[in-house]
């Protein structure tokens, strides 16, 4: 077990201390738990190492909000203990950091297992959204329908403790955590990347699983140049829970076979070098920050590129590819003149977070009167981070500012839309 700073995850090793590393890496909502059936066989080759993501077991509440940061995490924890090259198999949410890994740190990387994972989750609207119903209902209807994603029906009605097991570990997930993870798995997307995972890899998908299927594993091998497929009969999306025994003789013959490396054993950590103090003691004041100096002829950035990013992280792909599909010879400057400035320049501005720009919009919105616009923009600050309650307040002060007659308007518009974006889906 560990102690676990803020730039480092919470783990146990279990295994022989001198045998190589195997790491095994949890879906979201999981903990490392959801690889024991695994750890007997597994270490009798390899030492095994299993963390939990941030808010997560029992782990410390400390978000990442994009999968390359959580890969960055796991390394900072590895290099203290030593672990420089090691096998790596994750499943779901764990093969996104497993290929993560493998395209930007390729050197630590020996062999690679991916389990009912996919380039790109879904889609970045869905987990928003998946975002959007945790902010104002909690994790209670994602902890309800977890069996249901991750079992099939037969195994789920037969085995009623680790059904019930399942929903309490997503019960027990930090909230925020959970959100962090979601907006990380939005921004997730390794399609055009997967020709430079230069490992060995088996990408392992359940027969049944309805939530990464087989249509993502052909995709993974077809893009990863030494990858081969392994489909389990009568498994989810949990497979390593539900068909314990087929995946741990896929991994056992993979690793086996694919990864013979003697220097992916625990080594000595580095010596961390201690800094001898300053010669100048620091001044007790800020220095005045020096402005660039112009450069002459320099032509500045279009826009469009940042705009369009923003849009759609705000407004949602949906949103903006129907706003965009119907744009034409009239109307088409019209978007493109949004695009960059309202949300290339505006939007992208660093002087306010998106929260906040989401307040000051509704209150714009509710003194012009134009509730079509309310609407796409009340489910833009869910998005952004408010939760129903503080669009309410918002609405309220406008009412004192605005007029009561323009609030009453707003409150129908956003009423119905916060009821469609925060009810959870049966």
């Amino acid at each position: 077990m560990s102690e676990t700073p803020k730039n480092t995850l919470q783990y146990r090793f279990d295994g022989p201390e001198d045998a190589p590393v195997l790491i095994l890496g949890a879906s979201l909502g999981t903990t490392w738990h959801m690889w024991d059936r695994q750890i007997p066989e597994l270490t009798r080759h390899w030492r095994v190492f299993r963390f939990d993501m941030p808010g997560h077991g029992g782990a410390p509440a400390h978000p990442c909000g994009s999968v390359g940061e959580l890969a960055g995490r796991l390394l900072a924890t590895l290099d203290e203990l030593g672990v420089r090259r090691f096998g790596y198999a994750g499943c779901a949410f764990g093969g996104a950091i497993g290929v993560e890994l493998a395209l930007r740190h390729p050197q630590r990387v020996a062999s690679l297992a991916l389990i009912a994972a996919s380039p790109r989750f879904g889609t970045a609207d869905e987990f928003r959204q998946r975002g959007v119903i945790v902010r104002s209902n909690g994790l209670d209807p994602i902890a309800r329908s977890a069996p249901d994603r991750w079992f099939t029906p037969g195994f789920a009605a037969a085995q009623p403790a680790i059904t019930d097991w399942a929903v309490q570990m997503v019960r027990t997930t930090d909230p925020g955590c959970y959100i962090a993870a979601c907006e990380a798995l939005a921004a997730f997307d390794v399609r055009a990347e997967l020709g430079r995972v230069g490992v060995p890899t088996l990408v392992l998908v359940g027969s049944e699983d309805q939530v990464t299927g087989q249509g993502e594993a052909r995709t993974l091998v077809a893009g990863i140049p030494d990858a081969r497929l392994a489909v389990v009969p009568g498994a989810s999306h949990l497979a390593p829970v539900e068909q314990p025994a087929a995946v741990t003789d896929l991994l056992v013959r993979h690793f086996s076979s694919a990864w013979q490396d003697p220097q992916a054993a625990i080594t000595a950590p580095p010596v961390k070098p201690v800094l001898a103090p300053p010669l100048v003691p620091p001044m007790a004041e800020i220095a005045p920050m020096e402005q660039p100096e112009a450069v002459e002829g320099a032509v500045r950035p279009d826009p469009y590129e940042a705009g369009i990013k923003v849009r759609r992280e705000v407004l949602g792909d949906a949103h903006v590819d129907q706003a965009l599909a119907a744009a034409d010879d009239f109307s088409g400057d019209f978007q493109e003149l949004i695009t960059r400035y309202a949300w290339g320049e505006v939007w992208n501005r660093p002087g306010l977070d998106r929260r906040s720009r989401s307040c000051v919009t509704l209150t714009a919105l509710v003194a012009g009167g134009h509730l079509d616009e309310l609407a796409f923009h009340t489910r833009a600050a869910l998005r952004n981070g408010l939760t129903p309650a503080e669009i309410k307040e918002v609405l309220l002060q406008a009412a004192v500012y605005c007029g009561v007659p323009a609030a009453n308007a707003a409150f129908k518009v956003a009423q119905g839309v916060i009821r469609e974006e925060t009810t959870p889906q049966e």
